[in-house]
């Protein structure tokens, strides 16, 4: 198919389109708002819904309806109205029920701002509901990735019979950039779970509530299963110089582009610097963190928040080797020379890098 030039928001809602998606229920917010108008305009064409709800609340329990009758559905929003969802969220995660979220980060806490931000990492990977779930978390860093990873967001959906998150900063949803669709359209057939308008699947029972306690472990231990597969099955990342790296980047979204120009710009300086990029936040890739502390000697998370990701990067590293934080909050994006300064004070600082005292004077 032939490249195209749109918004990642934009992108993000073509692509479930073309993976079957039929139904959307949102709740417009900026900087998500073009992905609710993209539903509204090719829902109808391919026969799917779309509504836009009176909430964020009613959103969420409008996907739990469609996806019981096994529909692939989808709803979008941002910081504050993720928050309003996550009771909906456990409810699903409860009912092992599919959907995809997809979450353009604004600035927060509270109402914030409309600027891009990565703090809802935490809310998100972590679990912002109630009781022992988790959601699969996707962090795209480009259009083509909205586009890519959207898609792998309903197959796991299904595969997990789970929610699955598509996490986007603001600025990966308004950067316009040539895209490709490269799949197929699909149209996915109901799951024997669901329960449709036949007699067959009557006798289906699609709930969260347990109230056996014994019921209700045996429930639970069932989900661990499935997450602790996941984990194994399902962790993606990219790495890029990481053989002989001695210091490590690491960042998601539109933090992971900023790193590759710096690591350019460090090599061409003679330090060996190399990225690491979480692509799944969860589950989280913590074999490539230990493959790629074998040689490295430090790593940087680098993060459009107080620090979220690190505290992941930290667990994964189990104490081997030092983490150093560089974030920025509110709206505001690691500049590339403030990242690159940091890195060469960190270089001299554990000995990656040998200059003369002139040229010390001048990094410092």
């Amino acid at each position: 198919m032939s490249r195209q030039l749109m918004k990642g928001n934009e992108a993000l809602m073509k692509s479930p389109i073309l993976s079957g998606c039929r139904a959307f229920y949102g709740y417009t917010i900026t900087p998500a708002s073009e992905i609710t108008e993209t539903a509204a305009v090719y829902m109808p064409q391919v026969g799917g819904v779309f509504l836009q709800a009176e909430s964020e609340i009613a959103a969420i329990n409008m996907l739990y309806g469609a996806s019981s009758a096994g529909i692939r559905c989808m709803t979008t929003s941002s910081g504050p109205g993720i928050s309003l969802m996550q009771e909906g969220v456990s409810y699903m995660a409860g009912a092992e029920l599919p959907c995809v979220i997809a979450d353009i980060t604004r600035g927060g806490p509270g109402l914030g701002n409309i600027a891009a931000e990565q703090s809802d990492y935490h809310q998100v990977v972590k679990g912002g509901g109630n009781g022992n779930y988790r959601t699969l978390v996707l962090a795209p860093f480009s259009a083509q990735e909205m586009v890519d990873l959207t898609a792998l967001a309903f197959d796991l959906a299904d595969r997990y019979r789970n929610p699955v998150v598509v996490l986007a900063d603001g600025f990966v949803g308004q950067m316009m950039e040539p895209v490709e669709f490269p799949q197929s359209a699909i149209l996915p057939l109901s799951p024997d779970w669901a329960v449709t308008d036949n007699a067959e699947t009557r006798a289906n029972f699609i709930t969260s509530l347990h109230m056996d306690p014994h019921a209700l472990e045996d429930h639970n231990n069932h989900l661990e299963a499935k997450y602790r597969r996941a984990e194994l099955q399902e962790t993606r990342a990219e790495e890029s110089l990481t053989e002989d790296a001695e210091i490590v980047l690491v960042g998601y979204g539109i933090v992971g582009r900023i790193l590759k120009a710096v690591i350019s710009e460090a090599r061409a300086e003679g330090i060996r610097v190399g990225g690491l990029r979480p692509i799944t936040l969860y589950p989280f890739p913590i074999s490539a963190f230990k493959r790629t502390a074998v040689r490295a000697r430090l790593f940087v998370v680098v993060e459009m928040s107080n620090g979220q990701l690190v505290e992941d990067v930290r667990l994964a590293l189990n104490g081997t080797r030092p983490v150093e934080f560089l974030g920025r909050t509110g709206g505001n994006v690691p500049s590339h020379q403030e990242l690159l300064d940091f890195v060469r004070t960190k270089a001299l600082e554990i000995g990656a890098i040998q200059v003369s005292q002139k040229e010390q004077m001048a990094y410092v």
